[in-house]
């Protein structure tokens, strides 16, 4: 099966913007699992650019799914993390002067760090994912750390300006997913992906789970998140069946 977590960072920013009420991401992800999504997700900054601690802890009780909150490798975050009490938490890289996330958490660099919460959040009883580059030193190391899955970034697929680039990235995603799988953890994937984009990462096997949300937000803008939801889990669906 290949779960799709939506992830409605953008409709805060939108919120964000005007510093109002509305749009509310709560509302957001009860649309988007009617639409079909299998998970939310949100990335609670260091800098609340987008998601508030509120909306967090409100989700959390409303999400019917399962809720995957992204967050940094902090003191703040396992703290925020142990009380909210996610499914799952996807650590991820942050640095404040980035518009969204520019790369892999390098979890081989940072291991000493990442370890103890690893440690943490999994003694309380809550997933830990890693947001990797699809590069199998990440991967093994991954595994070492005993993380429950890795997230393949795949911005190199979806950035990608020819077909050689495109060719180079989708090899290095199929390695790694692989790799992932034979090493037993779950492996899911995401970061730029779209409507036009998704099918052939859908259409690994290995994978079980892609997280998206810019597109979906930006076509929700034009036809709602209900239908903007369930048209990506169809072209997900297209790709894993081979129908594309």
């Amino acid at each position: 099966m290949l779960r799709l977590g939506v992830n409605i960072d953008h409709v805060a920013t939108v919120r964000q913007a005007r510093r109002a009420k509305q749009p509310d991401p709560v509302h957001a992800a009860v649309l988007a699992e009617m639409g079909g999504a299998d998970g939310i997700t949100v990335h609670l900054r260091g800098d609340r650019r987008h998601i508030q601690d509120r909306d967090l802890e409100v989700l959390r009780q409303t999400v019917q799914t399962r809720l995957n909150l992204e967050a940094a490798v902090t003191q703040e975050m396992t703290r925020i993390a142990l009380t909210v009490k996610p499914n799952q938490v996807t650590l991820v890289p942050e640095r404040r002067e980035e518009v969204t996330t520019e790369g892999g958490l390098d979890v081989v660099l940072n291991s000493v760090q990442v370890r103890p919460m690893v440690k943490t959040l999994q003694d309380a009883g809550i997933d830990v994912s890693l947001f990797v580059d699809p590069e199998l030193e990440q991967v093994k190391e991954a595994h070492k750390l005993d993380a429950h899955a890795v997230e393949l970034n795949t911005a190199a697929w979806s950035e990608a300006a020819s077909a050689r680039a495109r060719e180079t990235a989708l090899r290095r995603l199929t390695d790694a997913a692989r790799f992932g799988r034979k090493l037993g953890l779950s492996v899911h994937a995401g970061h730029g992906l779209d409507y036009h984009n998704v099918d052939e990462i859908a259409s690994m096997s290995e994978i079980s789970e892609l997280n998206i949300g810019h597109a979906i937000v930006a076509r929700a803008v034009l036809v709602g998140m209900e239908r903007a939801v369930r048209e990506m889990a169809e072209a997900m669906r297209a790709g894993r069946s081979g129908r594309v």
